[in-house]
């Protein structure tokens, strides 16, 4: 019987290189969604009645709208690399996986508006990977309760894009709104599988900390 030339062992450093090798696809736009774009096919007379104050504002709100789902990428594989249960870890990497749609629809639609992605989107996702592994080590109900806090805010936070976005970009609309049914759809995923609620003081750090990579992402 022919042997193979070597048998493939798995060290340490695995796992780290393979969330790397993640992390490089996510911040380097490598990602392609498994749905169709809310917004449909991009026409010619599509943002025509968009000017170009227009358009920066809504690229500023959807630069900030990706940002959001390169944290989300990082905190649910933070979550998924640090807890110790393969269900809830399956869980995790399978929220992530569904949000990956957000992230190239968003990238997308900021390469029609002929914008860009934040330059701090590797300090973003750093960030967000550590707040991910250290909510995970607070235990199973209260990683879900992170999970399901962060998609409430969210919520609130697109809901608010839908108001702010100029009225004439419909494509920017389509968009958001598919991915706030989306949020809602996680949350109450969340919540299904035993969520905790937070401690009022880090519902409010959480927020905190949005608002300043919200106003920082619109800008850089």
């Amino acid at each position: 019987m022919n042997q193979p030339i070597f048998n493939r062992r798995y060290g340490l450093l695995d796992p780290f290189i393979a969330e790397l090798d993640t992390a490089l696809q996510v911040l380097g736009a490598g990602v392609t969604a498994s749905r169709p774009n809310p917004a449909g096919p991009m026409q010619a007379s599509d943002d025509l009645e968009l000017d170009q104050q227009a358009k920066r504002h809504a690229a500023g709100l959807m630069r900030v709208n990706h940002v959001g789902e390169i944290c989300a990428q990082a905190l649910y594989r933070g979550q998924a690399a640090a807890v110790k249960n393969p269900q809830s870890a399956a869980f995790f990497l399978d929220a992530a996986a569904e949000e990956v749609d957000h992230l190239g629809w968003c990238a997308q639609r900021l390469r029609e508006l002929d914008s860009r992605p934040s330059l701090l989107n590797p300090l973003w996702y750093a960030g967000s990977f550590a707040l991910g592994a250290l909510a995970s080590r607070a235990g199973p109900a209260k990683s879900l309760g992170f999970m399901a806090e962060t998609e409430r805010q969210v919520e609130a936070h697109l809901e608010s894009h839908l108001t702010e976005l100029p009225a004439a970009d419909t494509r920017s609309r389509a968009i958001v709104e598919e991915m706030k049914r989306d949020e809602i759809k996680h949350r109450l995923s969340a919540e299904h599988r035993g969520a905790e609620s937070l401690p009022k003081p880090v519902q409010t750090m959480m927020r905190l900390m949005a608002k300043v990579m919200t106003g920082t992402a619109y800008k850089i």
